[in-house]
């Protein structure tokens, strides 16, 4: 089944999704953006609206917002037009896969950032073979994704909201569900190294969100 079917997301809004939750979400990954050394170039694979992009290019970062939603390019590319930043993100239409920094010609960068991304893709090594393409040897990843653990699903079937969670009942969505363990094994298979893992919402192990930052192997 093709990876394009699970990419392809229809934009409306130039907004992040999920309320003030979302946009908390942002501002977390902005800050540990900041905390990375030596970096000023950055792809954001699978970068939606530009949202994210355009927040770290508003800070200096030089960023490449691509996403095979042509919803959301189009929108990314439409609000980027108007913006006055200092160093404002170029955004591309294209699928993600290994081949990705050959087809479109891209130079290296120091930081790929993948948010809330890899759950919803039927080859999640995808999104990791192109982040090893595309970063210089020691630079850095960061990716965020849904945190699922055995406390937070013990919760979820007491409380009656394991089928509203896991729903199968619409087109798209979750299709992949990470606990630590499983995000660190599919990382490490792609020689990314020195994971570090932080938590955003709600409280320790009933997290909405957890964000692992890694580097790529010489």
């Amino acid at each position: 089944m093709s990876t394009e079917r699970y990419l392809e997301f229809e934009w409306h809004t130039n907004s992040p999704g999920n309320g003030e939750s979302g946009v908390g979400l942002i501002k977390r990954i902005v800050d540990l953006v900041r905390q990375i050394e030596n970096v000023t170039t950055i792809c954001d694979l699978g970068c939606g609206n530009g949202y994210l992009a355009s927040q770290l290019g508003a800070l200096g970062y030089s960023v490449t917002g691509i996403d095979a939603s042509k919803s959301g390019i189009d929108i990314a590319k439409s609000n980027h037009a108007n913006s006055s930043q200092s160093a404002p993100a170029t955004f591309v239409q294209s699928l993600i896969d290994k081949d990705l920094k050959s087809r479109l010609s891209l130079p290296s960068v120091d930081l790929v950032i993948s948010s809330d991304v890899v759950e919803h893709l039927y080859r999640p090594s995808d999104l990791f073979e192109a982040a090893q393409q595309l970063l210089k040897p020691g630079g850095h990843i960061l990716v965020t994704t849904p945190y699922h653990g055995y406390l937070k699903n013990v919760v979820l079937a007491a409380s009656g909201m394991m089928d509203n969670h896991f729903s199968a009942l619409h087109d798209g969505g979750h299709i992949k569900f990470f606990s630590v363990r499983t995000l660190s094994t599919l990382m490490e298979r792609h020689s990314f190294t020195n994971l570090q893992f932080s938590y955003y919402g709600r409280g320790p192990f009933v997290w909405k969100n957890m964000l692992c930052h890694g580097r790529r192997s010489n």
